[in-house]
């Protein structure tokens, strides 16, 4: 591997990924089918997760043993948020001299913050791809996951040319499009786009759930209406904790400015104001086909 101001190449590393869930198990999966790099260490603690890489040769090492990314070229951090902040400071005891550290966390400020406690022999730089599915675990990974997906990159201050180049390589190398963005750039953005949607459909299901509990036709008649923005809802809770308690002050203010949102739609309805009404679904439903025609 070359790790200079030439670049990385990345077909000649070795790649360590740890957490082989939805997020790194896609990756494992991206990388195998494009032979984009030289040799894949899985490292996970799910016994049958280890078999199926094994058995589908996904990867050439698996262990349960952290150290065992000690030899990588390149390490990957998958899994929840603050899981990925306790580990970093035993990835910065094991990683070699030179290694690259990359992460796939859904919020970014304080990763990057941990990850500038790095020993200076390492490379740290966030990372988050724009992409995911509400069903978590290995059984969900998708070879196509990253395909034409953002991938941001979040480089610190010490993070150097060519890792910026390493990091853009690994997410073309899988079939995404590398941004680099500011760390609290990214969480104010990434609260309005994905963190608040989550929020408000756990706020929905929570809604619907109490009359339901009063009807019991109410499931009954639900479809794909309320399947299609009730379905973040069954986001992984564990990983959902972590984004929102990590980016606590974005997704607060955005949930009170939504409050703001649905009191004047409610004022509206109730007064029967039909020009504020009709104003207000025209602007949203305007918008909306703009964006996604």
């Amino acid at each position: 591997m070359t790790n200079d101001e030439s670049g990385f190449a990345l077909r000649d590393a070795t790649v360590a990924i740890i957490g082989l869930g939805l997020m790194g198990g896609s990756l494992a999966l991206a990388l195998r089918a494009k032979n984009a790099c030289r040799r894949i260490i899985a490292i996970t603690s799910n016994a049958a997760t280890r078999e199926q890489l094994r058995a589908r040769n996904i990867a050439d090492e698996t262990s349960a043993d952290l150290t065992r990314a000690s030899s990588a070229d390149l390490i990957v951090l998958a899994a929840p948020v603050r899981t990925i902040i306790a580990q970093l400071p035993r990835v910065g005891a094991i990683a070699r001299a030179g290694a690259i550290v990359i992460d796939l966390g859904s919020t970014k400020r304080e990763i990057v913050r941990a990850m500038d406690t790095l020993p200076a022999h390492i490379q740290p730089i966030g990372g988050h791809p724009m992409c995911g599915k509400e069903k978590a675990g290995f059984d969900a990974a998708d070879t196509d996951l990253y395909r034409n997906a953002v991938f941001v990159l979040a480089p610190l201050e010490r993070t150097t040319p060519a890792t910026v180049t390493c990091a853009t390589s690994l997410a073309a190398s899988v079939g995404a499009r590398p941004l680099v963005l500011d760390p609290a750039r990214h969480d104010k953005i990434a609260a309005a786009i994905s963190h608040l949607p989550h929020t408000l459909a756990t706020a929905l299901m929570l809604t619907v759930d109490e009359i339901a509990r009063d009807d019991d036709l109410t499931f009954a008649l639900a479809a794909s209406g309320f399947r299609d923005t009730s379905r973040l809802a069954a986001t992984d809770v564990t990983m959902m904790l972590d984004i929102l308690l990590t980016n606590r002050e974005n997704v607060a203010n955005l949930l009170r400015a939504c409050a703001h949102q649905l009191n004047h739609l409610a004022d509206s309805i109730a007064d029967g104001n039909e020009n504020a009404l009709r104003a207000t679904l025209e602007r949203a439903a305007t918008k909306r086909r703009e964006l996604f025609k």
